[in-house]
């Protein structure tokens, strides 16, 4: 019990320190389990939904880090710009495929 207290604070106090990048990441995490779930079920909405939450953090953090850059910041929008642009490969891949 002492073991899920614990992750439970430490939830909490991310999602109250950085906000922004704590929606970020719930968004990957959501789209990493949408692109899992359609790599097992090909169907394209699982498919979509993913790329769609992908494309929505990626430009997030890069809004983020023009207006409030970390110390890490050219990794960050590297990172970012490479996530966009393979989401957009994706929704050009599904888009040959219709």
């Amino acid at each position: 019990m002492r073991f899920w207290n614990f992750w439970l604070n430490s939830f909490i106090l991310s999602s109250q320190y950085n906000p922004p990048r704590f929606v970020e990441l719930i968004m990957l995490m959501l789209a990493i389990a949408m692109l899992v779930v359609a790599t097992i079920s090909p169907e394209r909405p699982y498919m979509i939904l993913g790329l769609s939450l992908v494309v929505g953090a990626s430009i997030s953090i890069l809004v983020r880090e023009a207006i409030a850059p970390s110390p890490q910041n050219r990794v960050t929008q590297l990172t970012a710009l490479l996530l966009l642009f393979i989401s957009f490969y994706g929704f050009a891949d599904l888009l040959q495929t219709l």
